[in-house]
């Protein structure tokens, strides 16, 4: 392991901001590119936003931890709650699928982490709530693993 950081934060929409500018400075001496930086942040705002949203449903009571770790040229980052969860992961995965239409939610957010990352993994978290990994490689020559 090279480096590696944590970061807890109230569940609230507006330290969503904060989450991802952390970890994209904590990613600097990895000397990515402004479009990797970019593709991490919108990442991670995708998958606090979810937390918040669906997996506290708003209540800002949850505490939503991001765990990132350097190594070698990548960057690996968890998104972790405590929230309800999730029944059926693979369902929720799908282009388009919201249980918030109402709330006008589109429906693309894993689609969004998993076309802007070179990982993505979505598990239930031990005692409650959801584990979200996700995986970003600066070198150019790494093809996206799926």
């Amino acid at each position: 392991m090279q480096n590696f950081m944590t970061l807890k934060i109230k569940a609230i929409s507006k330290n969503e901001a904060f989450a991802r500018s952390v970890v994209a400075a904590f990613c600097a001496s990895l000397n990515p590119t402004v479009d990797q930086l970019s593709d991490i942040k919108t990442a991670i705002s995708e998958a606090v936003t979810n937390s918040i949203v669906h997996g506290y449903k708003g209540k800002n009571d949850g505490i939503i931890e991001v765990n990132a770790t350097l190594k070698g040229s990548s960057v690996h980052i968890e998104i972790l709650d405590s929230g309800i969860g999730i029944a059926d992961i693979e369902t929720a995965k799908k282009p388009f699928f919201t249980t918030k239409a109402k709330d006008e939610r589109s429906g693309m957010g894993f689609t969004v982490m998993e076309s802007f990352m070179d990982k993505l993994e979505v598990k239930p978290r031990d005692g409650g709530g959801l584990v979200v990994s996700m995986t970003k490689n600066f070198n150019m020559n790494t093809k996206k693993a799926g």
